[in-house]
């Protein structure tokens, strides 16, 4: 058994130090109020009990929480008073050199909260070190001077999670599409280095992959590019490598045949689209931002965003091209085959694709045997969206959606000045999140005590600290010069901003969003109504009202200040971990509710509750409609290479029920046994979630490759012990 020191260090349980500090707190008082022996020793006992039974590590926080709790338990009032005042005045010494010990613990690699807090960053590297300590800094500066100390509070109690505050200092937004059309199309700048258009579908491959790592370095969050505006340098690819052909089959005094050099062109148009999505996929996996991971792209693939005829045909070629190079996957440093976490790649179901026979079909099975072996792509429903949404666009990153364009409509006209706008035409590309802020349901829930009114009410209160909080991520971007971030502001990513011309008219009027995050409904309806939010007749409706609620609050807000608040399904990575723990030290454990080292993903139905895919995909449906600023709904598969119409008949599940959706398979590598298949997750001596090969027993993180779905994206840099819990306690869909 474990605990986790203040530094983030993790260290085996002593229950001696507990006992040899009670004591000291017991020979500070007079004889007459002093405990015993056998009390101290039963102290001590009562918190190791504890501390065994909540199946993960504990904080030294939690663990002196306990022990107060136990000394008062004991009557000894006076003894616990003076532990108390003990602990604050150390707390006050602390306060001072916090940020400190915290850096010095990342640079030792042995903070053990960081290093698995985010599954695609790889601690021990420099980079990564460097942009921890900064954000360190950040983090410390936003506590102490940027935020009310009610959100402050509020975070640290894991009532709200005001994300990414690591990166709050600077004048950043969280996510993007890119505009990669108008910087194509009319020429960009990067590193003060004029870009003008390229003459050929491998330069412009090469030219957006040099805009994705820029663009990574000038925001926090995921961005999204679509292959469609790479199409029409096929055609100039293709005029090109015609004109040479002929000239060649003059200089050699061939007989000029329009077939044979149209033919010829076209193998060496297919092979520079083979060369130009290697190119992205390849400097994509290697590039590194300053942020010291790979840039967190996705890319978007759907045919009906071109014309129909060659260009179509064109965006068919590169889509198909994409997927194979996926499905091939890319080396390790074995030479080994393995599946990478970015590109993530999405395609779009539609009546040109879906149905057998479909002209495109062949794309949608070559995209089934795609996530069979490497998870993605992801599936969006042009049926479904346009339904929800009226328009068919990407999501960024792993699932904030845009809220549908209203400025077009409202004749806001090209509020970004952007070189590519077409007047009337609805406008997504340029477009971005200011923010999110994610709100603890289940905390609200157990505050409550079960009573409804009080539920309600509390529930009031905390939409309004997370508006507070929202509010300050907006006010923090709002007078910030284009000049901060040239690529994204002046020169066409999402604007074509003046040099010195502040943001601020692209922070209103739908033109961006800020996000309501929301965690722990399935425990939420559970807690208040005893069933899961699965039950139609108590759960569900409870359930629907909530999200319901939680929407009439973002339409509030937005008419209040024009600003395009939207309902987010926050992908929790390592606040579910954070949530669990605050849940447990705030109101103990409860069953089925604070027992586990997570909450639940937003609106999922609970990881261990049985349920088929098909179904779980029509139920969760009705609450990804009450998502609007961002959902993503996955079903657990087995092994599914051999199985492709069993995919398929997902997809077309997908197509015909809901938005977006994806199938989490397993792919995994033992590079000390040479095994493949999935890895298994196992319990150590120290009651520690650990990852083993269940060949050759290997546990040694540094020689497997694990990828797993975790948040809507693939993770690659394991997890923590609250993820892995629910990534071991998932039950199969299929």
């Amino acid at each position: 058994m474990n605990i986790i020191k203040r530094s983030g260090m993790e260290v085996p349980f002593d229950v001696t130090k507990i006992t040899d500090a009670v004591r000291k707190a017991n020979m500070s008082v007079v004889a007459g109020e002093r405990m015993n022996e056998d009390q101290i020793q039963e102290i001590g006992r009562n918190v190791e009990i504890i501390c065994g039974g909540m199946n993960r590590a504990l904080s030294v926080e939690e663990i002196q929480d306990l022990v107060e709790n136990q000394i008062m338990n004991q009557r000894a009032f006076r003894v616990a008073s003076n532990y108390i005042t003990y602990r604050y005045k150390r707390a006050l010494v602390r306060k001072s050199n916090s940020t400190d010990q915290q850096i010095l613990s990342l640079l030792d690699c042995n903070n053990e909260e960081v290093i698995q807090e985010n599954s695609n960053k790889n601690p021990t590297i420099s980079s990564v070190q460097r942009d921890y300590m900064a954000g360190e800094v950040s983090k410390d500066i936003t506590r102490r001077f940027l935020l009310p100390q009610k959100v402050v509070d509020a975070h640290r109690k894991g009532i709200i999670h005001f994300h990414d505050s690591d990166y709050f200092a600077q004048h950043m937004h969280n996510c993007c599409l890119v505009n990669l059309e108008d910087m194509l199309q009319n020429g960009t700048v990067i590193s003060d280095v004029m870009i003008e258009q390229p003459k050929s579908f491998s330069t412009a491959c090469n030219i957006a992959t040099q805009s994705v790592a820029q663009i990574a370095s000038s925001q926090y969050g995921g961005q999204s590019i679509t292959l469609s505006h790479l199409v029409p340098f096929v055609q100039i690819s293709r005029d090109k490598y015609r004109k040479q052909v002929r000239k060649e089959f003059e200089e050699q005094g061939l007989e000029i045949n329009e077939d044979m050099i149209n033919k010829v062109a076209e193998m060496r148009v297919r092979n520079e689209i083979k060369q130009g999505v290697q190119v992205i996929q390849y400097q994509v996996i290697t590039l590194m931002t300053t942020n010291g991971q790979a840039p967190f792209v996705t890319v978007f693939m759907y045919l009906d965003e071109v014309e129909e005829g060659q260009p179509r045909d064109d965006l068919a070629i590169i889509i198909e091209e994409m997927l194979n190079q996926r499905i091939l996957g890319v080396k390790n440093e074995k030479g080994i085959y393995i599946t990478p976490a970015f590109p993530k790649l999405i395609y779009v179901l539609d009546e040109d694709n879906v149905h057998p026979d479909s002209k495109y079909y062949y794309l949608t099975r070559l995209a089934a045997k795609c996530t069979a072996k490497r998870m993605v792509p992801d599936y969006i429903s042009a049926k479904m969206m346009k339904e929800l949404k009226g328009d068919v666009y990407p999501c960024m990153g792993c699932r904030s959606f845009l809220t549908p364009d209203r400025f077009t409509d409202v004749g806001k006209g090209n509020i970004a000045d952007a070189e590519n706008y077409v007047e009337g035409k609805h406008k997504y590309y340029g477009r971005f999140n200011q923010g999110v802020v994610t709100l603890n349901l289940v905390d609200v829930a157990c505050s409550s005590e079960g009573d409804m009114d009080t539920f309600w009410k509390l529930l009031d209160e905390r939409l309004e600290l997370c508006y507070q909080a929202l509010m300050c991520r907006h006010n923090r971007l709002k007078g910030t010069p284009s000049d901060v971030a040239p690529i994204l502001w002046q020169n066409g990513a999402l604007a074509r901003l003046k040099k010195g011309e502040k943001i601020d008219k692209l922070l209103f009027d739908g033109y961006s969003t800020i996000s309501l995050g929301y965690a722990g409904l399935c425990e939420t309806t559970r807690y208040m109504t005893g069933e899961s939010h699965t039950d139609p007749e108590k759960g569900k409706p409870f359930a629907l009202k909530l999200m319901q609620y939680l929407n009439d609050a973002c339409a509030k807000w937005k008419a209040d200040t024009n600003i395009d608040f939207s309902l987010y399904g926050t992908p929790l990575e390592s606040t579910t971990y954070k949530f669990a723990k605050c849940l447990q030290e705030r109101f103990g454990i409860i069953p089925g509710v604070t027992d586990k080292n997570y909450i639940t993903n937003s609106y999922h139905v609970h990881v261990t509750e049985p349920i088929d895919a098909f179904d779980k995909l029509t139920f969760e449906a009705q609450f990804q409609k009450l998502s609007p600023g961002g959902a993503i709904s996955y079903v657990e598969v087995p092994n599914m290479q051999n199985n492709i119409d069993a995919v398929l008949a997902v997809m077309q599940h997908i197509y015909d029920t809901i938005l977006y959706a994806e199938l989490n398979t397993k792919s995994d590598y033992c590079q000390v046994c040479g095994f493949d298949g999935e890895i298994q997750i196992v319990t150590d001596e120290h009651n520690k979630l650990i990852w083993k090969c269940p060949r050759c027993g290997n546990t040694d993180q540094t020689k497997m490759d694990v990828a797993r779905r975790t948040c809507g994206y693939i993770g690659t840099q394991f997890w923590n012990q609250g993820r892995t819990q629910e990534i071991k306690e998932r039950v199969l869909h299929l």
